[in-house]
């Protein structure tokens, strides 16, 4: 195999956390007693790039595909977030009503209905037909496809083009990494700004983050890597904030390498040098990481048998993909947990693939009063925490795993 980037040979192993399904592939009742496919879940670095990349990875057609039961919609802190984030861009650039917003991934319209509210134009790009027709309900305009530079060069002909190219958490997400961010280049005005955010590499490594790998990240990204891949296809890092969404991510701003009209920030030299610091840019630092997985996997075991000795039961919230990874990597099944509160209505009534873990509303948790809640979304904690803080009044308890075993 070779890099998707630079075409290097990949020879070095960031991580091996064997065969698990596709993450997203929640399960019926009728499909319990039906085979399951896995997937290898092996991730390489690059010795030349330093783009930390899955080995095999699950068709992205079949992964995204009509049935997707991701909705952006039902994180508050998350829509907080991105209200934020669109005040911020309309602030800085006077995106107005003459201005063209269009978002890559844009999901059920969670983030383009605050420009729509401000009366800027928007335009969804989103590959999975049942969250477009929930943005479209909301009066979103959407196109069901996947985003490169054949959609891009579509749309640029019918002069449709971007003062304004966002994706949260997309750029993870594709398989030919190249191909997309040569599609941006198409699509974006001559004086237009892409923002992009992703989670970012380092703190996946700092904070023991692997269930953040699953086949749907087919890249785990820093900026010196981005930068480089931006700058391969025309495009340049004029700045970049940290922000604490997904466990820690950056947002990063591009333009045309040609556009003159902005001024680079001091904060991409910064981001650079603290990466280079910590030893980002050598293959060492991506030593060891498999270990700090293993240590987690057994203390996370060990926790659990313990709780079934003593006759406690745990509970799981939040039916999140990251959560999904941590349980088929330490092979935890249903008799260790006995079920997983969600707040989304499209995974309620299913089964976690492989650990066959049911999926239940927050009723359910009311009715059972479990010992420990084990929150798998661990990025999202203080939210869950605030939002169950009734299970104290029976004694119960918070339980994360990582970046290392606590009960809060």
């Amino acid at each position: 195999m070779h890099c998707r980037f630079c075409k290097t040979e990949l020879t070095n192993t960031f991580i091996d956390l064997a065969n698990s399904p596709a993450s997203n592939s929640f399960l019926t009742g009728e499909q319990l007693n039906e085979p399951e496919t896995f997937y290898p879940l092996k991730v390489y670095t690059c010795s030349k790039c330093f783009l930390v990349q899955v080995d095999e990875y699950k068709k992205s057609d079949a992964i995204f595909n009509s049935e997707y039961v991701y909705f952006s919609s039902y994180s508050t802190s998350w829509l907080a977030h991105v209200k934020k984030y669109t005040e911020a861009m309309i602030a800085r650039f006077g995106f107005n009503q003459q201005s063209q917003v269009i978002e890559i991934a844009s999901n059920d319209g969670y983030l383009l209905q605050y420009f729509k509210e401000n009366q800027v134009p928007v335009l969804g790009i989103e590959p999975t037909a049942n969250t477009a027709k929930v943005a479209i309900s909301k009066g979103i305009d959407s196109i069901v496809d996947f985003f490169g530079v054949r959609l891009a060069t579509e749309l640029a002909a019918k002069n449709i083009q971007a003062d304004l190219l966002l994706g949260n958490n997309v750029l993870a997400h594709v398989p030919d990494i190249v191909d997309f961010v040569k599609g941006m280049k198409i699509i974006l005005k001559k004086n237009g700004v892409i923002t992009m955010e992703f989670p970012h590499l380092m703190q996946l490594v700092e904070n023991n983050q692997f269930d953040t790998i699953y086949h749907e990240h087919f890249s785990y990204l820093s900026f010196y890597t981005v930068k480089e891949i931006f700058e391969a296809q025309g495009l340049k890092m004029f700045d970049v904030e940290e922000v604490p969404t997904h466990g820690g991510s950056l947002r990063i701003y591009a333009c045309h390498v040609e556009d003159d009209s902005k001024e680079i920030s001091d904060r991409v030299a910064t981001m650079l040098k603290k990466e280079a610091d910590k030893g980002m840019v050598s293959l060492d630092y991506y030593d060891n990481f498999q270990q700090k997985a293993l240590g987690i996997k057994l203390d996370l075991i060990g926790f659990l048998i313990q709780q079934k000795r003593d006759g406690k039961q745990v509970a799981a919230y939040g039916a999140a993909a990251k959560g999904n990874t941590l349980l088929n990597y330490c092979g935890i099944k249903n008799d260790l947990i006995d079920f997983v509160v969600d707040a989304n209505p499209h995974k309620q009534d299913k089964f976690l693939p492989a650990s066959h873990i049911p999926v239940t509303n927050e009723d359910y948790l009311k009715a059972v009063k479990p010992a420990f809640v084990f929150i798998l979304p661990w990025n999202l904690k203080e939210e869950i925490m605030n939002q169950l803080s009734y299970i104290r009044s029976w004694g119960g308890q918070f339980v994360i795993a990582i970046p290392e075993i606590q009960i809060l």
